[in-house]
């Protein structure tokens, strides 16, 4: 499959009075302990890879926040497939590399 940038924001439903961080936090876990290239930014984070495996770690991400106690999960995504030369983060940051 092609290589592919995915940028999500995982909104998990949380009780009344708890914090939505620790449930970010643990998506971003899963993020990094997929090995993929990643980016965290202050509305979404953005993934680099193979689309299949990209996918793959969404719906990790997912059942993770069902686990943690959430009973519904929006997850907001925004996807790039390059199937020429391939999506890159690096690429597309050449001339904002520190975002400003």
């Amino acid at each position: 499959m092609a290589q592919a940038l995915l940028s999500i924001q995982i909104l998990p439903k949380v009780n009344a009075g708890e914090e939505v961080i620790p449930y970010v936090d643990r998506a971003i876990e899963i993020i990094k302990a997929s090995g993929v290239p990643y980016r965290v930014g202050p509305l979404e984070t953005t993934i680099e890879g193979d689309l299949d495996q990209l996918l793959d770690i969404v719906k990790q991400m997912n059942t993770a926040m069902f686990e943690m106690g959430s009973p519904s999960v929006l997850s907001q995504i925004k996807l790039v497939v390059d199937g020429k030369e391939g999506a890159s983060m690096a690429r597309l940051l050449q001339k904002y590399p520190d975002g400003q």
